[in-house]
């Protein structure tokens, strides 16, 4: 009895797994809008950034932080000094998660003592994050009052926190993928919606299609 052939020629070719789709949700134009909102924003909320200072969590939220403090200097003539906070040691997954590097954390001129500290970051999510930033934080100094700067709130919260100043909320699905791409680090501006499992989400259902019975709308020709 004759085996069946085991060459692998005869098998069919794996084709490469489909990329994810993606949608380009903020273009390199909407990025310089939101950011030049956000620092209107900061003035009118700080009384023209009276004794503000930004702190940049790392990575994307730090050139985020210098481009705010430019477009405050270019809106008031103000100098808003910038920090960068390194949140690796105080997350909370650390133990669960793979070895990462430790980044470095630089205090803004003057301190963080007695002042409106603004965390900056790229996007809000769960809040675990934001969490460790104030643990960080609070390392540094007694901050007068703290405030928090995104660039993107998608939502899914797992914790108590609010962002005081949002450049734009973008409903998600938890299997999508936000992704913020900054010129400083990427080479280009843009922020992208992934879907990481690879389908494609369908469109909402209104009140008035759940109302109709069912089989209306089709097509009764075919």
């Amino acid at each position: 009895m004759a085996r069946p052939s085991t060459d692998e020629s005869n098998a069919p070719a794996q084709q490469p797994a489909a990329p994810a789709p993606t949608k380009i949700v903020l273009s390199a134009a909407d990025v310089s809008r939101v950011v030049d909102r956000i620092a209107h924003q900061i003035l009118e909320k700080t009384s023209g950034a009276a004794d503000v200072v930004l702190l940049g969590i790392a990575t994307r939220g730090v050139p985020i932080a210098h481009r705010l403090a430019e477009r405050i200097r270019a809106f008031e003539g103000l100098d808003v000094p910038v920090g960068t906070l390194d949140i690796t040691l105080y997350r909370d997954d650390l133990r669960s998660s793979s070895i990462r590097a430790v980044g470095r954390t630089e205090e803004p001129a003057g301190g963080v003592d007695g002042r409106k500290v603004i965390l900056v970051d790229d996007v809000l999510f769960s809040g675990r994050t934001i969490r460790a930033a104030l643990d960080a934080l609070s390392d540094l100094g007694r901050p007068a009052a703290v405030q928090l700067a995104v660039l993107v709130d998608r939502g899914h919260r797992q914790l108590p926190i609010r962002a005081d100043y949002v450049g734009k909320n973008i409903p998600t699905a938890l299997s999508e993928q936000v992704k913020v791409k900054l010129t400083e680090i990427d080479g280009t501006d843009e922020v992208v919606l992934a879907n990481a499992s690879g389908s494609v989400r369908l469109p909402a259902v209104t009140a008035e299609q759940r109302a109709l019975p069912t089989g209306a709308g089709k097509d009764e020709t075919r």
